[in-house]
């Protein structure tokens, strides 16, 4: 039998990847990640409304005498406040992953290693919370479903302290330092410069074969 390539896979072939439409992804604690497009998420906010009230049925919690009626009681909204920003959540990862998947031929990420960072950084809960793992994977099966491409740039390219603009490297640059400075003049907040980075690094690797 002949063998006859499948339409993802000559969708591949054909793209130009000088000129296609490739997004890079930067990790961030707060807000899950920065783009290097304008990328709306639009549906966040009805989650981050639940987190709050969560919040404030924890606090409640903490003062029911534990055993009691109330604690039980209390603990139930707990359970069901954790429940409905999952649900959320896991609705805002789809719906952004979809929508990245449509509009872009090629996306970029760290190879970052999730699990690792949790541990490593004491930032468990933190990590966990932020969904970006899991839409990092919707985001790699969708791309694949439609004959994209997911590239990881290695976690050792210095996404963060290149410039943007002129490439030169910062020898040092703290994690406090929120706006990057170049001495060529660029001034640019820092996520976004190593979203640019992140996906410039894509383009060069998707060239060089």
């Amino acid at each position: 039998l002949l063998y006859e390539k499948s339409d993802c896979e000559n969708q591949a072939e054909e793209f130009d990847y000088e000129n296609a439409k490739i997004l890079g992804i930067d990790y961030a604690m707060h807000g899950m990640a920065v783009f290097s497009e304008d990328i709306q998420k639009e549906n966040e906010g009805y989650f981050r409304k639940s987190e709050e009230r969560l919040a404030r049925e924890q606090r409640k919690l903490s003062h029911c005498v534990k055993g009691s009626n109330n604690y039980y009681r209390q603990k139930k909204r707990v359970a069901l406040c954790h429940e409905k920003i999952r649900s959320q959540r896991k609705d805002f990862l789809h719906k952004l992953s979809h929508e990245i998947a449509e509009a872009y031929d090629v996306v970029a990420v760290e190879d970052i290693d999730m699990k690792a960072m949790s541990q490593c950084m004491h930032f468990g809960k933190s990590v966990m919370d932020n969904g970006y793992g899991k839409f990092r994977e919707l985001l790699e099966y969708k791309l694949t479903w439609r004959g994209k491409k997911l590239v990881r740039v290695d976690r050792f390219f210095p996404s963060s302290k290149k410039c943007c603009k002129c490439g030169n490297i910062k020898k040092e640059l703290k994690l406090s330092d929120r706006v990057y400075l170049c001495t060529c003049g660029n001034r640019i907040d820092r996520d976004l410069n190593a979203a640019i980075n992140i996906r410039e690094e894509a383009r060069r690797m998707l060239l060089a074969g």
